[in-house]
């Protein structure tokens, strides 16, 4: 009699100075969360607050919630620091100001 279905997944986490990536094998039907949780990451890294941070899977981003499929890489996102348009605007015009040297 064969066992319950079990699902090869990865779970990731970076921050600018440390990546982080477990490989897993789990029983089908559980959630991103749940991958999560079994990765350790949470505690590896106290700042990961899944109330906070936003998760995905493949840089789709997903609900706690859904449930991973084998195969799949579960991303833990970090809260953006800075607004990405802002962040252009403000390249753009440090490129566009007149040279401070004359």
């Amino acid at each position: 009699m064969a066992g319950p279905e079990r699902i090869k997944v990865e779970v990731a986490y970076a921050r600018t100075e440390e990546q982080a990536c477990v490989m897993l094998e789990l029983p089908a039907g559980l959630s991103l969360r749940d991958a999560i949780r079994e990765s350790g990451l949470l505690q590896r890294f106290p700042e990961i607050d899944l109330a906070v941070n936003k998760v995905g899977v493949y840089g789709r981003l997903c609900n706690l919630d859904d449930a991973i499929r084998d195969g799949d890489r579960v991303e833990i996102y970090r809260p953006l620091t800075a607004d990405p348009k802002e962040a252009r605007r403000r390249r753009a015009r440090e490129a566009n100001a007149p040279d401070a040297r004359g």
